[in-house]
């Protein structure tokens, strides 16, 4: 199994791509080999399973222009954003988009080296897995024990896939069967938001229930295969979903208890069996995760793999694109600084004794903030005794970037300064750039070898607070897998004594910086209901260096996205050529 699994994705692109997708839902054989040749050799039948892994999204900087999607949250922006009107943020910022010309779904181009297409990429990926639950069968895989794994990778997969849509587009068409030759679609429909997490649920469980499929790999070969301890994520995380405010209007309890239950049972299951938060936070997203047995990083669940759908554009992987594309031009050259981390990030860090130095806003536009005096932040020293993620995450004007031809370079994004604040794609508009995932001792493309994680144990620590939280109040389970977090980052425990509302609202606060710049904000402010309140505007800090060498700043308005702070934006548009080939589906509220 070591040496066929992933190598398909390369050298196979005959199999997989025949059946692949152009986002539609009626796809067919092009003729060159039907499915019965495939499903008739145990060969081909297995080329095909590991075809299935072809359709997982890029993410990371995959999306148009190689920008982040949190650059699409409140938490940063794009250097490229302002200044060119073509950058699908600044088309987005500007509410230009709709069900005839969604976001992330770019039906213009095939090319899988960016997620253009959130719709059709996850149906292409249900539709291979469909076809080999129902096709293969001892005559195909002989052996038991190989046959049973490829089975439960399907179902993982088939969950990811129904997850990774249900969080972008809400409950969607539950599609569990081959339907290459159908031509209709007209008796279709839209299963709600539950039905779609208790499916995704229960695949998990199916894949669970199988002793062939391992809680980890460990060969190089078998990087990026589905696992128990993803389908224990996956589970986990639809239900936190299912139960959150946006999908959960009534509070029902049994969904977050439901929640509650399998995230505890997840982070049970995956701890006894070897998962554990990395020691270093800041170095755990400059390395990529070696495959063996008892591997340094026991915290990456699923990570996205250099190779998916590129085709020969290695030039395009996400660990050179970060180098090219998110490090700073002045000093490495490359096209943009990209990632630019936001005013408001930079306030949700707390200071190093755990107290919250920013409290909200005196005005819309974020340029008073509320300063809790108990804190002793000082809004002229804003960098100081802020928790380590936020050095870990963000480089700020006078941050130490590291040595540069054997010379000390600090960053001077001051106005006129080396990385000086501008709205120049090379400049940063923030006064930030992004610190996380770019290593400072890079100095070519060559040096990039990061990986994007997709899940990691992080995030279920969190999930198993937050849900804890809601279920049955502050409790020590809830407070232990929140200190989880902060205790690896060198932050003190959460205060003890919490209200439910207060554990809340500091979770939220957790979740955010654990989880900085990574994909979990774009969904977050969507399933707690606060996109509206948080997609406004995002500001910057503009430092100003007087004659006599002082520094001063003011805090002004980077980026106006108040088009975004529309209802519409919780969910994103059904493409309307999928609604006129479907007519039961009911578009998604505001994007008629």
């Amino acid at each position: 199994m070591k040496g066929k699994i992933i190598k398909v994705l390369l050298g196979l692109i005959a199999v997989a791509m025949t059946y692949g997708c152009s986002g539609e839902l009626d796809i067919t054989p092009d003729g060159r080999m039907t499915l019965d040749e495939i499903f008739s050799d145990s060969i081909y039948t297995e080329q095909y399973a590991n075809s299935m892994y072809e359709y997982i999204r890029k993410y990371g900087n995959g999306y148009h222009y190689y920008t982040w999607l949190s650059a699409f949250t409140d938490d940063a922006t794009d250097s490229q954003s302002s200044a060119e009107t073509w950058l699908m943020l600044n088309q987005w910022n500007r509410g230009n988009y709709s069900a005839s010309v969604p976001p992330f779904m770019d039906g213009s181009t095939t090319l899988r080296r960016n997620d253009r297409d959130f719709w059709g990429t996850a149906y292409a990926g249900i539709r291979k897995t469909n076809v080999f639950l129902e096709r293969t069968n001892e005559s195909n895989i002989p052996n038991q024990k190989k046959r049973e794994r490829y089975l439960a990778e399907a179902h993982v997969l088939r969950a990811h896939y129904y997850f990774d849509l249900i969080k972008n587009f809400g409950g969607v068409p539950l599609i569990t069967r081959d339907i290459t030759t159908d031509t209709d679609f007209s008796k279709i429909e839209r299963a709600s938001f539950d039905e779609c997490a208790k499916f995704i649920a229960e695949e998990c469980d199916k894949a669970i229930a199988t002793d062939a499929l391992p809680f980890r790999t460990e060969v190089e070969g078998e990087r990026g295969r589905m696992t128990k301890a993803i389908a224990y994520f996956i589970k986990a995380s639809a239900l936190l979903f299912a139960a959150s405010p946006h999908w959960n209007p009534t509070n029902d309890a049994a969904k977050w208890q439901a929640a509650a239950t399998a995230a505890k049972e997840a982070l049970k299951q995956l701890t006894s069996n070897g998962y554990a938060l990395y020691s270093n936070y800041e170095k755990f997203f400059i390395t990529r995760p070696v495959k063996e047995e008892n591997p340094e990083d026991k915290e990456t669940l699923l990570e996205a793999i250099d190779s998916w759908g590129y085709s020969g554009q290695e030039f395009r992987r996400f660990s050179v694109i970060t180098f090219l594309m998110h490090m700073i031009p002045v000093d490495f050259g490359g096209e943009k600084c990209g990632e630019c981390p936001s005013q408001e990030l930079v306030d949700s860090y707390e200071m190093k004794d755990g107290t919250v130095p920013i409290l909200g806003y005196e005005d819309e536009a974020h340029t008073r903030p509320k300063i809790n005096p108990a804190s002793g932040y000082d809004d002229q020293k804003p960098y100081e005794n802020r928790d380590p993620r936020f050095y870990a995450t963000v480089w700020y004007n006078g941050a130490h970037f590291g040595k540069v031809k054997d010379k000390d370079v600090y960053i001077e994004s001051y106005v006129g300064g080396r990385h000086g604040i501008d709205f120049l794609k090379q400049r940063t508009p923030t006064g930030y750039y992004v610190r996380k995932y770019v290593d400072p001792a890079m100095r070519s493309p060559a040096d990039a070898k990061t990986l994007w994680r997709i899940y990691r144990l992080a995030e279920l620590y969190l999930d198993v607070a937050e849900a804890e939280n809601e279920a049955n109040g502050p409790t020590a389970e809830a407070y232990d897998a929140a200190n989880a977090t902060r205790r690896r980052a060198g932050m003190p425990d959460l205060p003890a004594g919490l209200t439910k509302d207060e554990f809340r609202e500091r979770i939220r606060r957790e979740r955010r910086v654990e989880m900085a710049l990574e994909e979990n904000r774009f969904y977050d402010v969507r399933r707690w209901n606060i996109l509206e309140e948080n997609s406004r505007l995002k500001t910057a800090m503009r430092w100003t260096k007087a004659n006599d060498g002082t520094l001063s700043n003011v805090r002004v308005q980077a980026v106006d996205c108040h088009a975004t702070a529309d209802p519409k934006y919780y969910t994103l548009p059904i493409p309307r050529n999928e609604i006129l080939r479907m007519p039961l589906v009911k578009q998604n509220p505001g994007w008629e």
